[in-house]
């Protein structure tokens, strides 16, 4: 079992301040002081990470002395070993109220204001900008948008804005009414989801910070149960996609771009287009395309799977028309550069698939498909085709880098009744 360590550290490697210009907020001044003061740190341990934090305290190291490293100070020194043995006793406190030690769980815990300690609003903005300090750009503007519907709903009758929402005021009756009120206002049921998963998530972390028990937790059976995601088929037929494919499209039109973008994403096991954005000349070696997709790379670092696409003759041509970089550092196409921030990638791979969603619903239109197709299609019309050319729930499973099985068996469940009576037609032709 790791145990977490306290203990106070004196930093005399901190730059050093003259006494002249010390500041007013200083705890002690004594006559015995040399020139020169050091913060008081409190240093943490846990595993083998070592986090020191700052505790407003700085002093010289001869009061450091005779004050906290000193059994019985005199009176002068006391205030100053008071001060420090709060903060350490409070640190202390802190972890023993955290059921699984995180070093943000402490953090979040030991420097929060007050009324901050059970502020739904307080976890779900620090985990808001965690994630984007991790350039989880995505995935923090997820949580915002849940974030702003619920504070929507909370505040519908009043009239300042909220700014504390307490996490036992989140009730399965709250979560209901919620709900209610989205489908009044003409939300599908799968937005529901969308918007709740997230504050079950700010629960789960208040929970492993001890700040949530059972009892007041909102999700769950009898209790409040989120919408699961309905399984819609998202994809093409054979004969759609010859269509599709045959599509005579103008030599170097912005038609002919996003059909052939939305061909290499179906080619490469249904590769999601931040994946192929993010796709270095390097990441092609003995014609395969080795990657990592970007939405498994924070959450799944411990297990983080290679997914292999096999080089096809038409993802070769593909990869000749559009490819843009040189050397193996190069971005593959034209689509990311490497003086871009995460928020720019953000905003970029958002416009370029509104750009082949927008053309591919006018061609689609125009071949007589009536779908609302998109460049998700691409991903379920792969892992369709793969499975009716015999392709195996564990080669799908790697082949779409699915951590867990469940999660490819669903492309299994959800055959349409025609694919299911002609396998069990064939059963018989022997």
């Amino acid at each position: 079992m790791n145990k977490v360590k306290v203990s106070i550290y004196h930093d005399t490697r901190s730059i050093k301040v003259k006494d002249s210009e010390k500041s007013k907020n200083k705890v002690f001044d004594s006559k015995n002081s040399i020139n020169n003061i050091y913060p008081v740190k409190l240093r943490v341990y846990y595993k083998e990470n070592r986090k020191l934090y700052l505790t407003g305290i700085e002093i010289s190291p001869l009061d450091f002395e005779r004050s906290f490293l000193t059994q019985k100070p005199q009176k002068e020194y006391k205030e100053i070993k008071f001060k420090i043995l709060e903060i350490e006793k409070k640190a202390n406190d802190i972890i023993d109220l955290i059921p699984s030690f995180s070093f943000d769980a402490f953090e979040r815990k030991m420097f929060k204001a007050t009324g901050d300690a059970d502020n739904v609003i307080y976890y779900y903005t620090q985990y808001i900008e965690q994630l984007r300090h991790e350039k989880r750009i995505s995935t923090a503007s997820n949580y915002d948008l849940s974030l702003k519907s619920i504070l929507s709903f909370a505040g519908r009758k009043k009239t300042k804005e909220i700014k504390y929402i307490a996490f036992d005021a989140i009730t399965p009756s709250f979560l209901n009414d919620y709900e209610q009120r989205m489908i009044e206002k003409g939300k599908k049921i799968t937005t529901v989801g969308i918007y709740l998963r997230p504050l079950r998530s700010i629960f789960n972390i208040a929970k492993s910070e001890g700040v949530v028990n059972d009892e007041i937790y909102p999700f769950g059976k009898r209790k409040y149960q989120i919408p699961a995601s309905r399984n819609i088929k998202k994809a093409l037929s054979k004969n759609e996609l010859k269509k599709l494919f045959e599509y005579k499209a103008a030599k170097g039109s912005e038609q002919e771009r996003a059909r052939d973008f939305w061909f290499l994403s179906y080619q490469c096991n249904g590769m999601n287009f931040r994946d192929i954005a993010e796709l270095k000349v390097g990441d092609i070696k003995d014609a395969q395309i080795i990657f990592t997709r970007a939405k498994t790379k924070n959450t799944s670092k411990s297990d983080s799977k290679k997914i292999v696409v096999a080089v096809t003759d038409n993802i070769q041509a593909l990869i000749k028309k559009y490819k843009s970089g040189t050397s193996k550092n190069d971005y593959l196409f034209p689509i990311f550069n490497s003086n871009m921030s995460a928020e720019d990638k953000y905003r970029d791979i958002k416009n370029f698939t509104r750009f082949v969603n927008q053309h591919l619903k006018n061609i689609a239109k125009a071949i007589g498909i009536n779908e609302d197709i998109s460049s998700y299609w691409a991903r379920h019309s792969y892992s369709t085709m793969a499975i009716r050319n015999g392709a195996s729930m564990e080669y799908l499973q790697e082949s779409l880098g699915h951590a867990d099985a469940k999660t490819t068996q669903n492309y299994f469940a959800g055959f349409e009744d025609k694919v299911k009576l002609e396998v069990a037609r064939k059963l018989m032709e022997f």
